[in-house]
């Protein structure tokens, strides 16, 4: 069963969006920092995206653009699909997504700081949690119909 997402958390995340308008591309290259300890990790990267700063910067607008929308997702349904879609085409498997969690909310702390607390990064846990679900759910079709 998928997960859900509070209302309050819903709140708190899109309360995030400005800081991460700021601060998405050092967060979302300080994660990539923190993923990439794990070479199988990051052999699934293009890592020429990586280094002109192309990917962190997607990443970072793509987080900033579920802050924002959190109480909409409706309105990420094609982004959704896009994101989905790679991640198949580059092999994404549900095991890789807690190391995600692992680098990515550390780093929101190591970027804000103390303008993050627990109840923020709770927040964020559940919130990615919840999209990891959902995009596992969605990978888990396409990889059933490529097979």
């Amino acid at each position: 069963m998928a997960r859900t997402m509070s209302v309050e958390t819903m709140a708190i995340v899109k309360s995030t969006a400005p800081a991460l308008q700021q601060h998405g591309l050092a967060i979302t290259t300080r994660m990539y920092e923190r993923l990439f300890v794990d070479p199988e990790i990051r052999a699934l990267f293009n890592q020429a995206a990586q280094r002109s700063g192309e990917q962190p910067k997607r990443l970072a607008d793509a987080i900033l653009a579920f802050a924002k929308n959190v109480d909409k997702l409706d309105v990420l349904t094609s982004a959704i699909e896009r994101i989905a879609s790679r991640h198949v085409e580059t092999h994404i498997k549900p095991a890789h997504y807690p190391a995600v969690a692992n680098a990515l909310l550390p780093a929101i702390k190591d970027v804000l700081g103390d303008a993050v607390d627990e109840q923020v990064l709770a927040a964020w846990g559940e919130a990615y949690w919840f999209l990891a679900d959902v995009l596992i759910a969605r990978e888990a079709a396409l990889y059933a119909n490529a097979a």
